[in-house]
């Protein structure tokens, strides 16, 4: 997100001090007033990706998938158990029905009776309970993807964070020196030893460094906001510390790759789409159902005693059904998608792990030279100023030695954000975070 806004900042900083002096002309509008925030919350980087994977709604959303899963799950199971129905029935006739003086249908008869059924053949039911539980296991493993997507927001915004606060930290170093240059710059016009020209130039530079300090303070808040939002909280956040992001050891193998939940989603996908298409053969079988059903009749008829009971059992059998064929292609065709997802994901995580080794390697390297460079400009900058306090040169070796010092800062920070990003990149490659 940085290297978007930087550069450019990095472009205004390099202009602003050597604008001419005759841009000073123009009276300075007031500033407006800023409400001062009420004191943040500070949280360790720890502490947010956990508090972002328990609170954040996107992940118990995931929760919820994992509850339905299950309870198809149990309805599946069903198919396992018995189940027993009860029936009350009253049947009222305009009279009773007989002949030669015996009641064979009385007027008003009732009839209570219960059936207990038990499927003793069902293949393709007890299949689909199988297939039922692979849905279980991929709403799990959606989840931890889900979990893994949430942490990573609520990791890159504590970044956006830290590096704001470095950017904020080099305008407050670099508005100081401005102040204090300008301050010197102003002690010697009045006391006639300087010139108009060195206090303006050092009037220009304190007022670009004030612009850019304010700067830094509304990215430092909208990183805040960002890193509150990604942790569902009430208002902005604030970093306590840098992030701890151990470098993980090169894999051996492949073994790395379980480690990762969208790889483990794509394979879980790919074998329940398997199961289906093995199972297809099994929609062919028959299916056989036993019931028993007591009965109870009152008042008793002549031909239907009081008590009386039934035992079926029936066996049906698939001579045609247009419809299976069709669906067996479809899981087929399931299946081999899911195949070509899962390889598109295996090589898309080895792309990832070796540009992730890459980028820490290289990123190492950037902040080793950029730390040097930035001790340089420091260092540079501190015999400009003792030359010019010495009436050895004037401010402008001062102003144009402050600019490098200031910019090689802020490369350094920008160097040292893709560094934590390379490394936080790198976990995830590795399937390691969130822990």
């Amino acid at each position: 997100m940085f290297d978007r806004w930087l550069p450019a900042l990095i472009a205004v900083a390099a202009l602003l001090p050597v604008w001419p002096a005759g841009a000073q002309t123009e009276p300075a509008t007031a500033p407006s007033q800023v409400v001062a925030p009420a004191t943040l919350e500070r949280v360790t980087f720890a502490e947010a990706v956990k508090r972002a994977t328990e609170h954040n709604p996107t992940v118990g959303e995931a929760t919820q998938a994992i509850l339905r899963a299950q309870a198809l799950l149990d309805q599946s199971k069903s198919v396992f158990r018995p189940s027993l129905y009860g029936n009350v029935g009253t049947v009222v006739l305009d009279a009773a029905r007989g002949f030669d003086g015996n009641v064979t249908q009385p007027r008003t008869q009732s009839a209570f009776n219960a059936t207990l059924s038990y499927p003793i053949l069902a293949a393709a039911q007890w299949a689909a309970k199988n297939q039922a539980s692979d849905r279980v296991g991929i709403a799990r493993i959606s989840a931890q993807e889900t979990r893994r997507q949430v942490a990573l927001t609520a990791a890159q915004s504590y970044l956006a964070v830290i590096a704001a606060q470095r950017q904020r930290e080099i305008a407050i170093r670099n508005l100081d020196t401005a102040r204090a240059l300008e301050e010197y710059a102003r002690a010697r016009l009045e006391a006639g030893k300087g010139s108009r020209l060195n206090h303006v130039r050092s009037t220009q530079a304190r007022a670009a460094a004030d612009g850019e300090l304010e700067l830094a303070e509304l990215l430092v808040r909208r990183g805040q906001e960002a890193l509150g939002v990604s942790m569902f909280a009430d208002g902005p956040v604030d970093a306590d510390g840098d992030a701890q992001l151990q470098p993980a050891a090169p894999p051996a193998s492949d073994a790395w790759l379980t480690q990762r939940p969208d790889v483990r989603l794509a394979t879980a996908q790919m074998q329940a789409a398997d199961r289906v298409v093995r199972d297809s053969w099994k929609s062919w079988l028959p299916t056989g159902t036993a019931s028993f059903t007591p009965q109870h009749v009152t008042p008793a008829g002549f031909f239907e005693p009081a008590n009386t009971w039934r035992a079926v059992f029936q066996l049906q059998i698939p001579l045609y059904d247009a419809t299976l064929q069709p669906a067996k292609r479809i899981n087929i065709a399931d299946l081999e998608t899911s195949r070509l997802r899962l390889g598109a994901v295996k090589l898309q995580a080895r792309a990832e792990l070796r540009l992730a080794q890459e980028s820490v390697a290289r990123s190492e390297q950037i902040v080793a030279a950029s730390r040097l460079s930035a001790e340089s400009a420091t260092e540079a900058l501190r015999i400009s100023e003792v030359a010019y306090r010495a009436g050895a040169t004037t401010n402008i070796e001062v102003v144009q030695a402050q600019q490098t010092a200031r910019n090689a800062e802020i490369l350094l920070a920008l160097a040292e954000d893709r560094l934590r990003q390379a490394r936080l990149d790198l976990l995830l490659a590795l399937g390691q975070f969130p822990q």
